[in-house]
């Protein structure tokens, strides 16, 4: 299994772990929206979380690179769940377990609460440092949610950083020890979820739906592209 489901007192706390960097293969992209749709039925808030070291390396590269059809069919799976994890009606903690790089990272800037985890991390968009050009649906949650000082260094320069100054750029909300991630993330989450449901979803709709908007206008685009560059 490279997806882990519990829920205790109606907080849903979601695992990757796949034993190695938690690519987002095929396979725990799929997984991953099942236990969202469980969460959004059965819990009130929701803690997804990476293997010790590791959140998520982002997209699995070996795919990306096997052509065209498999390229475009990751893109898009990987579309599906950063915008369902970006307008999840309940709140939703982010606890960086370990490394966050491309795809991880762009997963943490979903979250509407995200902490990580004290260490030799690197958290970042790297895209253009490994001959990638940074999906649109990257760029506008990027913009939505990261520093605007820092925005041009994060996404066209490819820095990465650690978990401290990931705060600053906009990755992160804050670092805690390791020992405690999980503690404060599901106790973060049992306090958000004391929000009123309605308000929060519909408040959280208005919050988001440009972005969201932004991102499903460009994905045909973002297709086109891609296969143009692969052709």
């Amino acid at each position: 299994m490279t997806v882990h489901y519990t829920l205790e007192d109606r907080i849903a706390h979601i695992q990757l772990d796949d034993g190695k960097a938690n690519a987002l293969s095929f396979e725990l992209m799929d997984a991953l929206l099942e236990a969202l749709d469980r969460a959004e039925s059965e819990a009130r808030a929701l803690v997804l979380s990476g293997r010790a070291g590791r959140f998520s390396a982002g997209f699995d590269l070996k795919v990306m690179t096997a052509g065209m059809d498999a390229a475009i069919g990751m893109l898009r799976r990987g579309a599906q769940v950063y915008t369902r994890l970006y307008g999840f009606p309940r709140p939703v903690v982010m606890a960086c377990t370990g490394h966050a790089v491309a795809g991880g990272s762009l997963m943490l800037l979903t979250g509407d609460r995200r902490l990580g985890v004290a260490g030799d991390f690197k958290i970042g968009l790297n895209e253009v440092a490994i001959q990638m050009i940074l999906p649109r649906l990257g760029m506008e949650l990027a913009r939505a949610r990261l520093n605007p000082q820092r925005l041009t260094e994060a996404t066209l320069f490819a820095r990465l950083y650690d978990p401290e100054e990931a705060v600053t750029v906009g990755y992160l909300d804050a670092v805690v020890d390791g020992e405690a991630l999980l503690t404060q993330a599901k106790a973060e989450a049992a306090a958000l979820a004391k929000l009123p449901g309605m308000a929060f979803a519909g408040t959280k709709t208005r919050l988001r739906e440009y972005t969201l908007a932004r991102i499903h206008e460009t994905l045909e685009k973002d297709f086109a592209e891609l296969a143009a560059a692969m052709a």
